[in-house]
């Protein structure tokens, strides 16, 4: 019996960005894309086998015996790193859009009872089966506009049975379908009713009670704080991160958002995985976060949605040589969007950084946001065959063509999890 080549040869690939070259990227090496032009990938068993021109690769006598797929001259990227995800909730907040578009701003909302409470009171009402729908249809999405992992938090239940439920939901979509999912535990969202004003209180409960339980049943890679005003305060931040620190869980920070309260400067302290937000930085902070590993993970769709003037100082951190990740922070109040390229049409169009730049952002950086850069984010010989194929011109179209979604085909481990193509 003739045995099936489990090989697959893409050619095709009118500009194939490769990445390679280390990371993280920092300053000007974010820009640099490894641009093969008439590129090919050889993958076997979900891996990058080789990759080069096209012409080199078919020589190859595993090449010569592999399946073959060409693209027809379309543009080929590693599949976007979406490090910063509010996946699991249980509807929109579209009242409150309108709420903001007739002049009342997010804290105005959140006194009135809505934003993030909103979200926790629908959870918390919400059945398992129903929370799992809506999920599934937002990552059959993500996966259609070139996304392969992503980050989840939970951060909607603010008690025990909700947030324990929405990681353990995460465990499931896991099993059940091809994009990968990084598990982050965000208890510290707010201070839920049941604490109302007694914050310390709070926190402690999450410490003492809660982390040890997602630690326990392996439900979280990471914890993480909303670290700003209206939140938590830099020593309650403190007090739950090393706590998850003290039961494996790698800290992250929501940073300097609302207003700078030191949260970025907390993420050097602690060397989180990242500060994300970065709105309100100081110089004092811009300068620590560039001589840190932590990378720092700008959310423009955020500044997009609630209609803010001010974006995170893209350039500024890029010159001073700070680690810069992009994300959609897609989430029901403030960024409801899954679309990596749209957010890097707005990294472009507001934060003035390179379509290069916010590519690499998009992709490499934010692997290294999830600690995956050693097998994701770039493609890579001996790295999973992660890859989101776009039916354009020019790389710098993805940007470009905003609010246009022109990814045809998304790769997970080698597997076809998305097509158009014809």
């Amino acid at each position: 019996m003739r045995e099936v080549a489990r090989d697959l040869l893409i050619t095709g690939c009118k500009q194939l960005l490769t990445l390679r070259g280390g990371w993280p990227r920092r300053g000007r090496a974010l820009g640099e894309l490894g641009l093969i032009r008439d590129g090919a990938l050889l993958i076997r068993d979900g891996r990058i086998a080789a990759v080069g021109p096209r012409w080199s690769l078919e020589r190859l006598p595993a090449a010569r015996r592999a399946r073959r797929l060409d693209l027809g001259g379309k543009i080929v990227l590693p599949g976007f790193v979406d490090s910063h995800t509010h996946l699991l909730f249980a509807a929109s907040r579209v009242e409150e859009y309108e709420q903001r578009i007739a002049g009342a701003s997010y804290e105005e909302i959140a006194q009135r009872g809505g934003g993030i409470l909103s979200s926790v009171r629908r959870l918390r009402r919400a059945t398992p089966g129903e929370l799992l729908q809506r999920a599934r249809r937002w990552l059959q999405e993500f996966a259609a506009h070139g996304t392969t992992t992503l980050e989840a938090k939970s951060g909607y239940g603010l008690d025990s049975a909700s947030e324990l439920k929405t990681l353990r939901l995460y465990r499931q979509l896991r099993r059940e379908q091809p994009l990968e999912l990084v598990p982050t535990f965000l208890g510290a969202h707010v201070v839920p009713p049941e604490f109302r004003g007694r914050a310390d209180a709070y926190i402690e409960y999450l410490a003492r009670k809660l982390l040890p339980r997602v630690a326990a049943e392996g439900l979280a890679e990471y914890c993480d704080v909303f670290c700003d005003r209206g939140a938590f305060t830099v020593a309650q931040a403190r007090r739950l991160l090393s706590a998850g620190r003290a039961v494996g869980l790698a800290p992250r920070i929501h940073a300097e958002q609302l207003a700078r309260t030191g949260a970025a400067l907390l993420a050097v302290e602690l060397n989180a995985a990242s500060a994300d937000h970065l709105e309100k930085v100081s110089a004092a902070d811009l300068r620590a976060l560039a001589r840190s590993s932590v990378c720092c993970t700008l959310l423009p769709g955020c500044c997009f949605h609630l209609g803010l003037r001010k974006y995170a100082p893209a350039r500024r951190l890029i010159e001073a040589g700070a680690i810069v990740a992009l994300a959609t922070d897609f989430n029901p109040g403030t960024s409801p969007t899954v679309s990596m390229p749209m957010v890097l049409a707005l990294a472009c169009s507001q934060m003035r950084m390179t379509p290069a730049e916010a590519i690499v952002a998009a992709t490499l950086n934010g692997a290294y946001a999830l600690r995956r850069a050693e097998r994701i984010g770039s493609l890579e010989v001996g790295k999973f065959a992660d890859l989101a194929v776009f039916d354009l011109d020019d790389y710098r179209e993805i940007p470009y063509y905003f609010g246009v979604n022109r990814c045809v085909a998304t790769f997970k481990h080698g597997e076809l999890i998305y097509s158009r193509l014809r």
